[in-house]
């Protein structure tokens, strides 16, 4: 279910970056050495290198009555070795990056220039899929056995800059239909910046919960003009809506068509028409 004809659909969308992850079991036997092993087959797209601290486990967990909050936890754990690392596989241009952990695979594209073209989630998740595809093989190949999903994400990131559509930080209504610049009193003035946070469960074809949609709005600053911007981060997470690698992709879809119906949900028809809004599965 890549393409979806009827999704809402933007010519010139404001998206700087796009997340396409999957979080299976610990591979225990997935060592630095073999993050070595891993590169030579992806380094022919991808020919630099960082290293990274891991990322924590993250589970979305889902309760109608009381969503549960993200919580933060410290522990002190005694190890003989450090821990493997999380490793980048980078684009020669800098705009896509594969990322590998003991427990976790992420695909990013971001964009480094103004000439870089969002190059839609067809080719995202192509890139993702394959790196998904040689991740299996090579646990394969190397007898560190399968895969076990528990979790997937879909973030799309979107940056609105002052002087396209708006002017200055107190006009988030003008971009976001959650933001509303009336108020009951006149005393107020103008806010001088806004940020705005939403949730909402993501379901399923027969109503069941597969995951939770996420909407973060904070202000920044563009850093190649200096001038006040908005940062929109739209995250699906979840369980995968299904068994095994078809449940990823599943999941991944699900998860874009809600964030992209999300997102013309909650921008205006005034940024839309900046944005050029046309038909079609192209977003």
């Amino acid at each position: 279910m890549i393409q979806n004809a009827d999704l809402p659909s933007f010519a010139a969308p404001p998206i700087i970056e796009t997340v396409l992850g999957v979080q299976f079991e610990p591979i225990a036997g997935l060592r630095t050495a073999h993050l070595g092993l891993l590169w030579s087959r992806f380094r022919s797209q991808y020919p630099k290198t960082e290293d990274k601290l891991p990322l924590a486990s993250s589970i979305e967990t889902l309760d109608d009555n009381e969503p549960e909050r993200p919580t933060i936890q410290l522990q002190v754990e005694l190890v003989d070795a450090p821990p493997v690392p999380r490793v980048w596989f980078i684009s020669d241009d800098d705009t896509r990056v594969i990322q590998v952990q003991q427990d976790r695979l992420i695909h990013n594209w971001r964009k480094r220039s103004p000439k870089d073209e969002y190059p839609r989630y067809a080719g995202t998740r192509a890139a993702f899929d394959q790196a998904l595809d040689e991740l299996q093989q090579f646990l394969a190949d190397e007898d560190l056995g399968e895969l076990a999903p528990n979790q997937c994400e879909v973030t799309y990131v979107s940056e609105m800059i002052a002087g396209q559509g708006w002017e200055h930080v107190g006009q988030l209504g003008q971009i976001l239909t959650l933001w509303s610049p009336t108020y009951s009193e006149p005393f107020l003035p103008e806010a001088q910046d806004a940020t705005v946070g939403a949730r909402y469960v993501i379901r399923g074809d027969e109503g069941q919960p597969l995951g939770r949609l996420t909407i973060q709005v904070q202000p920044a600053r563009d850093v190649p003009t200096g001038r006040p911007a908005y940062i929109l981060r739209m995250t699906a997470q979840g369980k995968p809506n299904g068994e095994g690698i078809e449940g990823i992709r599943s999941f991944l879809d699900v998860g874009r068509e809600w964030i992209v119906r999300g997102f013309a949900a909650v921008t205006t028809p005034h940024m839309h028409q900046l944005w050029e809004r046309e038909d079609g599965p192209r977003r």
